[in-house]
């Protein structure tokens, strides 16, 4: 039986209750729980599945290509040192009170995308990571939601795996900016791609969330080293990404889709100006029904960019309602006091409040066991 819309999910902004009210479930008066909307799991059984397979040994050489043989060596030896954290359980719950995280939104690593995978391979995929996202969630239930993964280079299949991820009790799916062309040879799949209709349809209908996360950039060997393919490259395909969402008419056709962005949506929301100015001049730059920056009010971006200054800059740009916390734990370019670094913004309470965690209750981000937002204030926006 097809899995039926998530229940129970706050839809309204609303900042933490006012001061005087009863104390909630977090054991303080106006408590909201902080929720990290953007942190990883490695999932060695993904890989164990894949091990071995045809098309693997071209991946791996294609991602060395991209990325340069110095970066491949020092997140090896990254991952190496940070496996606790990205595997075991007991660790993460420890880092998360040590940051001052209720709530993570856990992700698979984006390196088991496996986009290059035939179709036989791709089910093995998304099966397996969303069933280990779905245990790594039920040993911490309160504390954890999940998301799972659909082949993108499969848009055909995209559906089953949502439905899939839903079935699991996950709150939505993992997605990268767009998936090399199956079999080889073939055009690239796009998020503007109308074979992807049928999975932005879904994810409206099932009422959950699709979370955007480059793994790789199209660039290729021009970013091949000083680790540009991920300061560069990562920026840059949250941008390309979103404008095939807005320029094509995605958020249009599919109004209820709710696309939450990684690290801040990339260098798209502080320069729409341009895209805006070819909407109103060029024909081919008018496929979505209004200014391409009115769609940041329908998308959410995570706080992941690095400054006070960006991130001053991005509730600017997106609205203080569209804003909500991100670290990439546990990985080297994420942060370890996601709070701290939110605070040291100068936002103000209520904005620091809504960023934190109001937000994304106010997605329906939370695990079932915690309590969803209530009456309150409305957060401010732009």
């Amino acid at each position: 039986m097809p899995p039926a819309a998530r229940e129970g999910r706050s839809r309204e902004p609303v900042a933490p209750a006012v001061a005087g009210a009863a104390t909630d479930s977090w054991g303080t008066p106006a408590r909201r729980p902080v929720v990290d909307v953007h942190a990883h799991a490695l999932l060695p059984e993904v890989e164990a599945v894949v091990a071995g397979a045809e098309g693997l040994a071209g991946h791996r050489a294609l991602d060395a290509r991209r990325n340069g043989a110095g970066s491949m060596s020092v997140s090896g030896a990254m991952i190496a040192e940070r496996w606790e954290q990205l595997t075991d359980g007991a660790r993460r719950m420890a880092d998360m009170d040590a940051a001052g995280v209720d709530v993570q939104v856990i992700s698979p690593s984006p390196s088991h995308y496996h986009y290059w995978a035939d179709r036989d391979l791709a089910r093995m995929v998304w099966t397996t990571a969303n069933q280990r996202i779905a245990e790594l969630v039920a040993e911490h239930p309160d504390r954890l939601s999940g998301l799972g993964l659909v082949p993108l280079q499969h848009p055909d299949l995209c559906v089953e795996a949502l439905d899939d991820a839903v079935e699991r009790r996950l709150i939505g799916i993992e997605i990268s900016s767009f998936a090399p062309g199956h079999p080889a040879g073939t055009p690239a799949v796009e998020l503007s791609d109308a074979r992807l209709d049928p999975l932005w349809a879904r994810a409206a209908e099932l009422d959950v969330v699709v979370f955007l996360h480059p793994f790789g950039c199209s660039l290729d060997e021009r970013l091949d080293r000083f680790y540009l393919s991920n300061t560069v490259g990562q920026p840059v395909e949250n941008a390309v990404a979103l404008s095939h969402l807005v320029f094509s008419g995605v958020l249009d056709r599919h109004s209820g889709l709710r696309v939450v962005a990684a690290h801040g949506g990339g260098y798209l929301p502080t320069y729409l100006g341009r895209s805006d100015h070819a909407w109103t001049v060029r024909s081919e730059a008018r496929g979505c029904e209004q200014l391409p920056s009115s769609y940041l009010k329908r998308m959410w971006f995570d706080s992941l960019v690095h400054t006070p200054e960006a991130l001053r800059a991005l509730v600017q740009a997106v609205g203080a309602d569209r804003v909500v916390l991100g670290s990439d734990y546990p990985f080297d370019m994420g942060v370890a006091d996601p709070v701290g670094r939110v605070l040291a913004a100068g936002l103000g309470d209520a904005v620091d409040q809504a960023v934190l965690g109001v937000n994304a209750s106010a997605l329906g981000l939370l695990p079932a066991p915690v309590p969803q937002v209530g009456d309150g204030v409305v957060v401010p926006t732009n």
